[in-house]
């Protein structure tokens, strides 16, 4: 069974249809690559699958749970969308970290509020607090900054910002790791330690969807890919396929494109 199946989601703002009847699946431990040009709907893909958007049809299923049905409004509830966006962990391109807490504190706040919530919290906050701070300190050690967690984000490069922000979506464990661009907003030599870590995630099997602007990254690291085109599924096929063998005219042109620029 995949772990991740969408069915005829779209998505429409105003008289504009930005996602048209997408189709997907992903397995365990498989990193999707998504590309395709600005304004083709790949954002407000992860952004649906996240729950930041509600889409107009479709269903969005995780491990065989249906956790969206537009046409079954029990879906929907707003009580609990926090619960479903728990199998969901979200790396936007612009890092969106909380610039009055450090690093730790970053990587450590969700942990901490979703165990406020549990009825043994106040009788065994000390416990419950070290165990989370001492797993965000592991996190931010597994991407390198073992000597930056009492930092505030002002006081790191946007690269260090990244890899906290993606040790903040491993904290709760999430079933599928989703990155937005995670490299847009970084120069050549930043962008390098980033894609190193999206890397080492992809070699230790963690499902992953990938929303990048990085070619040679999106078909070295994918196991699928998926070209989007006016809020379509263009193309989509293994790597090797899609990069050097493309079926579709639009795919091809874009690909043209990009190698030209």
């Amino acid at each position: 069974m995949p772990i991740l199946e969408v069915e005829n989601l779209s998505k429409t703002f105003g008289r504009t249809s930005v996602l048209k009847k997408i189709n997907l699946s992903l397995e365990q431990g498989q990193a999707l690559s998504i590309i395709g040009s600005s304004g083709s709907g790949k954002t407000t893909l992860l952004r649906c699958l996240n729950f930041l958007e509600t889409p107009d049809a479709g269903i969005i299923r995780v491990n065989g749970e249906t956790l969206f049905d537009a046409a079954d409004p029990a879906t929907q509830w707003e009580s609990s969308i926090r619960k479903k966006r728990l199998h969901f962990g979200l790396v936007f391109q612009s890092f969106n970290l909380f610039p009055q807490y450090t690093a730790l504190e970053n990587v450590m706040l969700a942990k901490k509020l979703l165990a406020a919530e549990r009825p043994d919290f106040k009788a065994k906050k000390k416990e419950i607090l070290a165990e989370i701070e001492a797993q965000a300190a592991d996190l931010l050690t597994q991407m390198g900054l073992s000597n930056r967690m009492t930092n505030y984000p002002h006081q790191l490069s946007g690269g260090q910002c990244q890899r906290v922000a993606i040790a903040r979506a491993l904290a709760l464990h999430p079933d599928i790791l989703c990155f937005d661009e995670p490299t847009s907003a970084l120069d050549p030599e930043l962008t390098g330690e980033v894609l190193r870590v999206i890397r080492e995630l992809a070699d230790k099997n963690t499902t992953m969807i990938i929303v990048t602007h990085e070619m040679a990254f999106a078909r070295d690291v994918a196991d699928h890919v998926i070209f989007m085109d006016e809020g379509m599924i263009v193309e989509q096929g293994r790597p090797l396929e899609v990069f050097e063998n493309p079926k579709e005219e639009r795919t091809r042109q874009f690909l043209s494109r990009f190698k030209q620029g």
